[in-house]
């Protein structure tokens, strides 16, 4: 599954920093390799303790991890929504994207010019959350001019034009699509419109050295104003980051975090927050040629997880032998859970969950 997370983000908030630190995750540990597809565009692996435990106990002859691409999105200016600067760009980029990273800056220093000359997360939040709301408000109201005529004879469009109707309501009082109240049933009607702030959103934090561990009062202040969002806030120290990346050693590195008081770095904790700001799970295969981590969507069925390794696995599937990942790594290996009865034979309505082990039976 080819899955995208954009970052966005104002001049000088540490949004190119933060890409930059997560080019050089390679590093940082040996299970976040990166390569470059466009000079914007990073894929780095999940890190995922999982795959490395069950890599331990099967040892195997290679080993593949989850992976999410990052793209540094072209900056932004008041104005975008019209076309102003990079706008069309910034907002096309946007929307090829499955979920928003936004980068806000919450440290003070005078050596770093803030573009409208003062550090202010929340109006920095604000102007880049308006250019979306406008852009989307634009799409959805040509939408319902289209449609209007046809909403009178067809249920789809009909349905369609009252939902339409909310959102449009709803960006009109400056607030994002994500927030309306709508089913996930009407948000799917919709899908297609690739509506800007529909994604969902995971707020960055860039703080100094001094608030990296609990936060400042600009934290403080983005948490209030996002509690309705259902969006996750996370606190990061770019300047940290871009310290961490130069450490070639990993004790050095893992000595640097703990004077700190940090567990693990900025830059893992983000990959982890991405993966689930998409609602994304993970199962694994694990036989002595490989083991392998496979990206689904939470609440595939099994023939659904089988189809993500081919579509001849789902077009023809028997059923699913699942081993929890708890049992593999206390019984140790597939034969052992075998011999404890801990392997399941599972049908078409089984229902993946986050770290089962399954193998599948096929005809094709």
């Amino acid at each position: 599954m080819a899955l995208q997370c954009g970052i966005v983000g104002l001049p000088n908030v540490g949004k190119s920093t933060l890409f930059n630190c997560l080019s050089n995750a390679k590093a940082q540990s040996a299970n976040f390799p990166f390569c470059t597809i466009e000079p914007n565009v990073g894929v780095i692996t999940v890190p995922d303790d999982r795959l490395n435990k069950l890599t331990e106990l099967v040892k195997p002859q290679r080993v593949v991890p989850n992976t999410i691409e990052i793209v540094d999105i072209a900056g932004l200016v008041k104005g975008a929504s019209k076309g102003e600067g990079l706008g069309n760009q910034f907002l096309g980029n946007i929307r090829a994207t499955n979920a928003i990273i936004h980068v806000l800056r919450c440290f003070d220093d005078g050596n770093i010019i803030h573009v409208d000359g003062s550090v202010d997360p929340i109006r920095d939040k604000e102007i880049i959350d308006t250019e979306l709301q406008l852009k989307d408000l634009d799409t959805v109201s040509k939408r319902i001019q289209k449609i209007e005529k046809q909403a009178k004879n067809d249920k789809d469009a009909k349905k369609e034009f009252e939902i339409l109707t909310v959102i449009k309501d709803h960006l009109e009082t400056g607030k994002s699509v994500r927030s309306a109240a709508l089913s996930p049933e009407d948000f799917a009607f919709i899908e297609g419109l690739g509506l800007l702030t529909q994604k969902p959103v995971m707020y960055v934090c860039n703080v100094d050295e001094a608030s990296v561990v609990t936060g400042n009062a600009y934290v403080d202040k983005v948490k209030a104003a996002v509690a309705d969002e259902n969006a996750e806030v996370l606190i990061i120290s770019a300047k940290i980051e871009s310290e961490i990346a130069e450490l070639e050693d990993y004790e050095e590195r893992q000595i640097f975090l703990q004077d700190l008081g940090l567990d693990e770095s900025g830059v893992a904790k983000l990959i982890r927050a991405a993966y689930r700001l998409l609602d994304l799970y993970t199962y694994f295969t694990a036989g002595v040629q490989e083991v392998r981590a496979w990206t689904i969507t939470k609440g595939f069925t099994a023939p659904q997880a089988a189809g993500v390794i081919h579509t001849d696995f789902e077009k023809g599937f028997i059923r699913a032998e699942v081993i929890k990942y708890n049992d593999f790594v206390t019984l140790g290996s597939e034969n052992a859970c075998k011999e404890a009865g801990k392997l399941g034979v599972e049908g078409k309505a089984y229902v993946v969950e986050d770290g089962d082990i399954m193998h599948f039976r096929f005809n094709v």
